[in-house]
């Protein structure tokens, strides 16, 4: 009997001509929960989009699921944990959308410029207004590129063709690798400053909501254009439309909103704005692109082969049982790197000290890879992926290992930034209440001890008494509830560094705010919360 593949949602008939020849293509409509739920119970692999839900309850009822794959980029109706808790893999296509999020882009930057939209919708109200939308060329302009993740570099190539000159704002790519795209990197005030048209291409993270409010539109270049076809939130919509109307900005294309789906905006009273309901991902190709490469993976899968967009598989080969517990603690320690480094490195070392390095640690150098661009990249990173972002970026990612007897586990992400400067975070898992607790225990050479969830915000300062005061009272005023917090300084009256684990996210404003209010040398937050 060959392995049923039940498909929940229309697929391309591409995709299921993948399929149909070595298993037993079956169709149920995913939307219809008992119907669902009595289809699984022989399914070995299920194919959804985005309106099947495949929860705990979904997955409890497959007893022979091998498989979930979602025909498109997010999973936010897969339950992951689930799964994982299952030994079900969980795939989806994480560059199907790339070219048409980048398109999308270009399309409404060019609807802008020329006021398309506008005077569309004026010539058949009855309207022949030429001169009322007059627009300006791109030819000869500055376009500032804030992201140049794979979908921000699509934009850029395609963008230049209209002879722009290009600047770019992105703190976790190397400036070799941004002259090999024919692009200048800069500062974000600079980008603000110089450009004609900006383009927003960023993974939605604590430390990118709200980067471009009202304090950065203060200082753009009168005219500017600016487009948003990434994540809703990375520009503030009010801010925005007040800058709009104070006619600072000349005109925005809008894609993507803080809270979707999105009817109202104060974006839309403006003639000058393009907005469109997420469409980015919205194209015939971008569909069926999500449906073969899911079907490729299902295929892979049920035949024990390597999976390339399994979002939740590991490492390959087998991982020692006492090696397992460390792999979250080796990812956080890169995610907490890359928050306090601010940048990307040139090259990172994995140190893994203790008795567990008489295992095979290697997954852990994986691990933290992937913990390193988790929040620094559009696409979903996975075990199989995080190294060739690396090397995209011209990361060079080792590990050292040293079997010490009867010494505590320790592992640490330690790496060389472009300016010289060191950086380095260490953790170990330690047993509490029957339970493994990931805990920090070295921040950039500050001894620390406090728990890697969450939240984290990294200030540093000069030591100084009030400070302590002064933070909690502007977090409190902004509704930011803090759960730990711990304060390491090297000497009294010398550099000091806070740790803060926080309930919620802080927009860049706030977290900057928090750094000015102690004259911060350096503030940053690690998002440590649980996928």
């Amino acid at each position: 009997m060959n392995p049923v593949v039940l498909i929940a949602e229309e697929l391309a008939p591409a995709a299921i001509e993948v399929l149909a020849h070595d298993f037993d293509v079956r169709h149920v409509d995913g939307t219809d929960r008992p119907a669902l739920l009595s289809a699984l119970a022989e399914a070995d692999a299920v194919i959804v989009r985005s309106a099947t839900q495949i929860d705990a309850e979904a997955v409890a009822a497959a007893p022979r699921l091998k498989v979930v794959a979602r025909a498109g980029v997010g999973l936010d109706n897969v339950e992951v944990p689930a799964a994982t808790a299952r030994g079900v893999m969980v795939v989806n296509a994480p560059t199907s959308n790339i070219v048409s999020a980048a398109e999308q882009a270009v399309a409404l930057l060019l609807a802008v410029a020329r006021n398309t939209a506008s005077a569309s919708a004026a010539l058949k109200a009855g309207e022949w207004k030429r001169s009322k939308y007059t627009g300006v060329e791109i030819q000869g302009k500055t376009v500032g590129v804030v992201g140049l993740g794979r979908i921000g570099v699509l934009f850029a190539s395609r963008i230049a063709a209209f002879g722009t000159r290009l600047i770019a704002y992105d703190p976790y790519i190397q400036p070799a690798r941004a002259a090999q795209l024919g692009v200048r990197l800069v500062g974000l005030e600079e980008l603000l400053r110089e450009s004609d048209f900006i383009s927003i291409h960023l993974p939605k993270t604590p430390e990118t909501v709200g980067l471009i409010g009202e304090k950065e539109l203060a200082i753009v270049k009168p005219g500017v254009r600016i487009v948003n076809a990434a994540r809703g939130g990375l520009v503030d919509e009010q801010a925005l439309a007040d800058a709009i109307a104070e006619g600072r900005v000349a005109g925005a294309g809008v894609d993507v909103y803080a809270k979707e789906p999105c009817t109202s905006s104060p974006l839309f009273a403006f003639d000058n704005v393009v907005a469109t309901p997420h469409l980015g991902a919205s194209t015939h190709e971008a569909q069926d692109k999500a449906g073969l490469a899911v079907a490729k993976s299902v295929k892979l899968a049920l035949q024990g082969e390597f999976v390339p967009d399994a979002v939740n598989v590991q490492a390959g080969g087998v991982v020692a049982e006492d090696v397992r517990p460390l792999l979250p603690l080796a990812e956080k320690l890169g995610r907490a790197f890359t928050a306090v480094a601010g940048g990307v490195a040139a090259s990172v070392t994995v140190e893994v000290r203790g008795e567990i390095a008489n295992h095979d640690v290697s997954v852990l150098k994986l691990a933290a890879t992937k913990g390193l661009f988790s929040s620094v990249v559009e696409e979903q990173v996975t075990y199989v992926n995080a190294p060739h972002l690396a090397a995209e970026r011209g990361v060079e990612v080792t590990l050292s290992s040293q079997a010490e007897a009867d010494q505590p586990t320790l592992v640490s992400v330690r790496g060389a930034l472009p300016d010289g400067r060191t950086v380095s975070v260490s953790g170990t898992v330690a047993s509490s209440g029957g339970r493994d607790v990931i805990k920090l225990t070295e921040v950039d050479g500050f001894d620390v001890e406090i728990g890697a969830e969450g939240i984290l915000l990294f200030l540093r300062y000069v030591d100084r008494p009030g400070v302590v005061g002064t933070v909690g009272t502007l977090l409190g005023e902004a509704g930011i509830n803090i759960a730990a917090m711990q304060v390491a300084r090297r000497e009294a009256g010398g550099e000091t560094l806070m740790t803060l684990t926080v309930d919620q996210a802080l927009g860049a404003d706030l977290l900057t705010s928090a750094a000015e209010s102690i004259g911060a040398t350096a503030a940053s937050a690690a998002d440590l919360r649980d996928e």
